[in-house]
């Protein structure tokens, strides 16, 4: 595929086209000028979370798109090159998803598996790595209270404190929000009830003065989010 073609592709058109293959190489892509060490963290961080993700999916696609697209989107509209940050970003949901087969614990409570697949991800990477994925990790929910509810406030409270890890999340939340409808019309419906009570307390940590991003990038993710609100309101309010 030519390069510039790929380069001057939506990320979803990428995925729709020319699929996994398609976003890897545009990752590569937008990696090829960083310093030699970095680019090999990435490639190691990108090796990890296709290794943990292998059987995973999103309804219609590999969970691996989703990933490359939340890292991709980070470098190219956010206009970030913080490696650690890159990282994360791709190894987001590996302690959420696959804390035993990350931290080598064949059993174990909720933190137990979570503490060690953490401690994973410090010793082959770097503790803010660690940190950052930490920060962006579901907890174990109370059964007895509302799901949406308390991933809404784990959200707040670890955004809150970690301005790094927003930059992972509004890209995280911009794949599942704008992207909404791009998968089919129940997963469209569940994602737009957990996600559109999230979009006023995601625009003001963005607009925070210690977000570490360019005042364009704000402006960009909140152009996103708006757009994002704009498709849970059709999803929701038919």
């Amino acid at each position: 595929m030519a390069t510039r073609m790929l380069l001057s592709m939506p990320l979803h058109a990428i995925t729709e086209v020319y699929g996994e293959a398609g976003l890897r190489d545009r990752f590569l892509m937008e990696v090829d000028t960083f310093p030699p060490d970095d680019r090999a963290e990435l490639v190691s961080a990108l090796d990890l979370a296709t290794k943990l993700h292998a059987d995973d999916r999103r309804v219609r696609e590999p969970y691996l798109n989703h990933l490359l697209r939340v890292a991709i989107r980070i470098i190219r509209y956010y206009g970030v090159r913080d490696v650690d940050v890159l990282a994360a970003a791709l190894l987001h949901d590996a302690v959420e998803d696959h804390p035993s087969e990350l931290g080598l614990l064949a059993d174990g409570t909720h933190q137990e598996l979570t503490d060690a697949a953490i401690a994973e991800l410090a010793r082959r990477f770097n503790p803010r790595v660690a940190e950052l994925v930490r920060s962006v990790t579901n907890p174990e929910y109370d059964p007895d209270r509302d799901r949406h509810e308390q991933y809404r406030e784990h959200v707040a409270a670890s955004l809150d404190r970690d301005p790094w890890a927003r930059v992972i999340k509004v890209s995280d939340f911009t794949d599942n929000g704008v992207g909404v409808i791009h998968t089919t019309a129940e997963k469209a419906f569940s994602s737009a009830t957990k996600y559109r009570p999230l979009v006023p307390k995601l625009r003001e940590l963005v607009g925070r003065a210690d977000t570490p991003l360019s005042m364009a990038a704000k402006d960009h993710i909140l152009d996103q989010l708006d757009l994002a609100e704009e498709r849970f309101a059709a999803i929701l309010d038919d």
